[in-house]
């Protein structure tokens, strides 16, 4: 443990942010009675969803079974392009594919769209997987009128998640923006401070405006259990958090909050202790990192995809993540 940075912490990189997200089963949305304010229609129906979602998944179990990426971008944009392509190319580089990576074709839900205008985007929730992993949540966007739907975002829900009510698909919901009002806080300061809250733990300023969740303490303890080892060898490390600019898509509840899902890249520089190298601590940063030489330090930058759910202002609630995804894109010798 002591003679390479790269052990450190290699069976949690390996395994245990993903035991919280992918082992235990969300909650789904609640069908809710129409409310009083819906005025505009939705703009798909359900089986139009189900041609979307399926024409994606389709493509992308092709690109699962040649564990390549080539041509994905047709159907995957956003964070998710980004994750999916790094997947695969670890994939083609071990040989193995990540379960996490699997999307289950049944769905428990839809949240349809009445916005007569673009971009726009679906949120689904499907089932839990084959071997029990937890229901994901979906976005599905278009940017253009004359633009295929691709899938936009991934989100694996958390344990016990508790997500809003949403009309049901003939009803449709109305699409929010990142800086709609009437929250405790707006989409695009909500995700701002969650990325301090990533940052700086228990310490940020920002960390009473959150429920606690499985996403804040996973990272807590890795960089707890790196952090020691670090300390035995001289070492360093620090984690960086930053909500991406414009990367966020937002469905408004019927109870007035609004369901946010964000794009979160992270950079994690480790650096070793006089003389040692700075090796990748995970299978996955193996994969990424290649035939590249060893230096003292190394970076890994990270994409995460964040689901919370932001209450309105007056409500007697904290805003929560109800989901999360992330993964590793690029290591680099320093």
């Amino acid at each position: 443990m002591r003679k390479h940075i790269g052990k450190i912490g290699a069976c949690i990189l390996a395994a245990g942010l993903c035991i919280s997200l992918a082992a235990c089963e969300g909650q789904v949305p609640v069908v809710s009675a129409p409310s009083t304010s819906a005025s505009a229609s939705p703009d798909l129906t359900q089986d139009q969803e189900k041609r979307i979602r399926l024409r994606i998944l389709d493509a992308l179990e092709k690109a699962n079974e040649a564990k390549n990426p080539k041509g994905i971008s047709e159907y995957v944009g956003g964070p998710q392009l980004q994750i999916r392509t790094s997947e695969l190319n670890i994939a083609k580089a071990s040989g193995d594919l990540d379960n996490k990576t699997t999307i289950p074709k049944q769905i428990t839900q839809t949240v349809i769209p009445t916005d007569s205008g673009w971009p726009r985007s679906i949120f689904t929730i499907t089932t839990t997987t084959a071997d029990q992993q937890s229901k994901r949540l979906l976005v599905m966007s278009q940017d253009s009128a004359g633009s295929n739907y691709k899938l936009w975002g991934v989100a694996r829900l958390f344990q016990g998640a508790q997500l809003p009510k949403f009309a049901v698909p003939t009803i449709g919901s109305q699409m929010g923006d990142a800086d709609d009002t009437g929250l405790v806080l707006t989409p695009s300061n909500a995700v701002s401070r969650y990325a301090d809250v990533l940052q700086n733990g228990t310490s940020s300023k920002y960390a009473s405006d959150f429920t606690s969740d499985y996403f804040q303490q996973d990272l807590s303890k890795l960089q707890q259990t790196v952090q020691e080892g670090m300390e035995a060898n001289n070492g360093t490390q620090k984690q960086t958090f930053s909500a991406v600019p414009g990367a966020i898509k937002i469905m408004r509840s019927s109870d007035g909050g609004d369901l946010v899902v964000a794009q979160i890249d992270s950079i994690w520089t480790r650096t070793a202790g006089q003389g040692r190298e700075s090796l990748p601590a995970s299978d996955d940063e193996k994969a990424l990192f290649g035939k590249t030489t060893a230096t003292s330090t190394i970076r890994v930058t990270y994409v995460n995809v964040i689901a919370m759910y932001v209450p309105p202002a007056g409500a007697d609630a904290k805003i929560s993540a109800v989901g999360a995804e992330l993964q590793a894109i690029k290591v680099e010798a320093l």
